[in-house]
């Protein structure tokens, strides 16, 4: 049976592209309530700000939420994956309060998961998924990439309060090399590791040419065998984009930050032209893994389809669904 969908918007057509794409990488969908217990987002309210979530009384008494976020009910329903690697795939609505309007707005999200055994390889397929992602969204698209674990180890070796990490993350996640001096300077950070952070808030770039600035840095401050695991990590993702055709979209940023309490590792966002807001982010979160009692790791992205622009890429075409 074949049906050919022609009375579809643009989004429509790089939602039904992007669940394709996924399914044809082993990708099974996902589906869940649009509400979940409370509880889930108060027993994690650093991850999610439950302050501003929908809530209403079920008929049985108990206090329920309008889904404001995936990943925490993807994890809440996959509790035993042992050794596995469990890839889902999702298209889903969530409710949020809108940054621009402050008033409620249901978001669609198409987005993936992959959780249990995650290791190298498994990271480099998601990041390769994003970025084709991104390809069928726009010709023009840019893919920036950290790695948390640089971030937090540099930060932890300040041994400085949690409030001077989150001041540090901040500053770094703004760009701002003036704001971070001063948190330097406010918490007595020693001269060499202020340069090291200065160094991650000016790092931008091809990997290439990134990636042997931040180990001559490390080297020339003495801690080059401390970071080596790390850069070992972004060369391997270096070394699996190529010839994937994608890589010239593949840029480092370690301004792409997220909360280093329940994220940790590779951490990315997705930009297309034409868009200000990125349209795709995602990462490792093994540490909200942990958080939520379970042993696996996990990785996954989102894609944001209410930030897409108009999406001339899909103008007359054609989606065609086989079954």
């Amino acid at each position: 049976m074949e049906i050919r969908l022609t009375e579809l918007s643009n989004k429509e057509k790089a939602m039904f592209a992007l669940r394709a794409l996924y399914a044809s990488h082993g990708f099974s969908m996902f589906k869940m309530s649009k509400f979940e217990a409370f509880d889930l987002y108060a027993d994690n309210r650093d991850f999610m700000d439950y302050a501003s979530i929908i809530t209403f009384t079920d008929t049985d008494g108990m206090l329920m939420a309008l889904k404001p976020d995936v990943t925490l009910s993807i994890v809440k329903n996959n509790r035993h994956i042992g050794n596995d690697i469990r890839k889902l795939y999702y298209n889903e609505n969530v409710y949020r309060v809108s940054p621009k309007t402050h008033y409620f707005k249901e978001i669609m999200q198409v987005g993936l998961e992959c959780l249990g055994k995650v290791d190298d390889e498994c990271i480099c397929e998601v990041l390769l998924l994003a970025a084709e992602s991104l390809n069928i969204l726009s010709d023009e698209a840019v893919l920036d990439i950290s790695n948390l674990d640089i971030l937090s180890q540099l930060i932890a070796s300040c041994k400085v309060s949690r409030e001077a990490e989150e001041r540090i993350a901040e500053e770094i996640g703004k760009k701002n090399i003036h704001g971070l001096a001063q948190v330097c300077r406010d918490y007595d950070i020693g001269p060499a590791r202020s340069e090291l952070l200065k160094t991650l808030v000016t790092t931008y770039g091809k990997p290439e040419i990134i990636i042997p600035q931040l180990e001559e840095a490390f080297e020339k401050a003495g801690v080059g065998d401390r970071y080596e695991d790390c850069i070992k990590r972004l060369k391997g993702i270096v070394k699996a984009f190529k010839g994937s055709g994608f890589e010239d979209m593949l840029n480092l940023d370690f301004s792409v930050v997220s909360d280093l309490k329940y994220y940790n590792g590779i951490f990315f966002k997705g930009f297309v032209k034409g868009v200000p807001d990125g349209v795709l982010s995602g990462g490792q979160y093994d540490k909200l893994m942990r958080n939520m009692n379970r042993k696996s790791k996990a990785i996954g992205f989102a894609v944001y389809m209410d930030n897409l622009g108009k999406l001339p890429k899909f103008d007359g075409e054609e989606v065609v669904i086989r079954g």
